[in-house]
């Protein structure tokens, strides 16, 4: 785009900042995941520290949630990293980059370092994510030209001061009941020639071998089912709720997009796990043993709990084997000029 018509742009939406109060709803999305109307699955996600649980999270306390979304989005920075240099090398030099679910910014910030010349506009539905985002984004020098908006997607993005160059929905999408209206909505607010970038999907997490020596071997594959026959019900449950199949480069095409893309990116911290990472899988674990509850097997209901006791020598607090591997899947299409 051009420069004079980005300076119009940032001119006007310097003006409409300056009447507009920032307002909030529910937190609906994260991830992103929190976005999310987001929850955070992945033992969690949204974008920032996958926060979402597959199931109603109404109850949950996001300022009290937030440095622990905030240090596991920080853990999977060199994910995100290798996403930012994929991105950069298809969209150049956007004018305004929306980062839609975006919990307490960890991602955003990413933006606004990858593309210097970007305003960002972090949207979410938890104020005090976003307060935490605004924070983020002053001690990291970036607070000129990033701002936030609170409310629901795919709602909340009207409040954007003028069509994104770059929209970012990182395991928000499927927080919606009618995903398929609601990425007409996101193309909707990209300008012409825009790119949506989409994060659904992937390969689950995995923390520990086959077998590790205590209960029965394939914990984790076993609590993957799980986790999967709740996500579907999760979706079914959601306002709205429309079954889609998740061919994401059609349902991008019945948007009115073009597919550009479509590429995988891994994290992968191996064993011996960094304290960061014990943390984080400490964390997911403890999250799933709480989440699945009775869905798994006395057994493995044993199994995580030894695994979740510190002073347990098979604990992942003590453990050698302790690693980190997953990987997420990234969707790229344009709207057309």
């Amino acid at each position: 785009m051009a420069k004079e018509q980005r300076e119009q742009r940032e001119q006007q939406g310097d003006q409409a900042r300056r009447g507009r109060h920032e307002h909030h709803g529910q937190h609906g999305q994260h991830g992103q995941h929190g976005q999310h109307g987001q929850h955070s699955h992945h033992g969690s996600h949204g974008h920032d520290g996958d926060r979402k649980h597959h199931g109603h999270h109404t109850d949950l306390d996001w300022a009290e949630m937030a440095p622990l979304l905030e240090s596991q989005a920080e853990l999977f920075t060199p994910l995100y990293q290798q996403v930012m240099a994929w991105l950069a090398q298809r969209v150049t030099d956007p004018g305004l980059i929306a980062d839609t679910g975006s919990g307490p910014g960890v991602v955003s910030c990413l933006f606004a370092e990858t593309f210097p010349g970007a305003r960002v506009v972090a949207v979410d539905g938890s104020a005090p994510l976003l307060e935490r985002a605004r924070a983020r984004a002053a001690r990291l020098g970036h607070a000129d030209r990033f701002s936030t908006v609170a409310g629901r997607l795919p709602g909340a993005l009207a409040e954007l001061e003028y069509p994104a160059d770059l929209l970012w929905a990182a395991n928000s999408l499927h927080h919606l009941g009618d995903q398929r209206a609601a990425l007409t909505a996101f193309a909707e607010r990209l300008a012409p020639g825009g790119t949506l970038a989409l994060l659904e999907g992937g390969l689950p997490a995995r923390f520990l071998p086959r077998d590790i020596g205590i209960g029965r071997p394939g914990l984790q594959a076993r609590m993957d089912a799980v986790e999967a026959d709740l996500f579907t019900r999760m979706r079914e449950e959601l306002p709205g709720s429309v079954a889609e199949t998740e061919d994401w480069p059609a349902l991008l095409t019945a948007a009115g997009l073009k597919p550009t893309g479509t590429r995988s990116f891994l994290l992968d911290l191996p064993a011996p796990a960094s304290g960061p990472a014990r943390d984080y899988v400490a964390a997911t674990l403890a999250r799933l043993r709480e989440g699945l509850a009775e869905a798994i097997d006395p057994e493995d209901r044993a199994t995580l709990d030894r695994l979740l006791d510190p002073g347990d020598e098979a604990s992942v607090h003590r453990r050698n084997d302790v690693f980190v591997l997953k990987a997420y899947t990234v969707y790229t299409a344009v709207r057309p000029a």
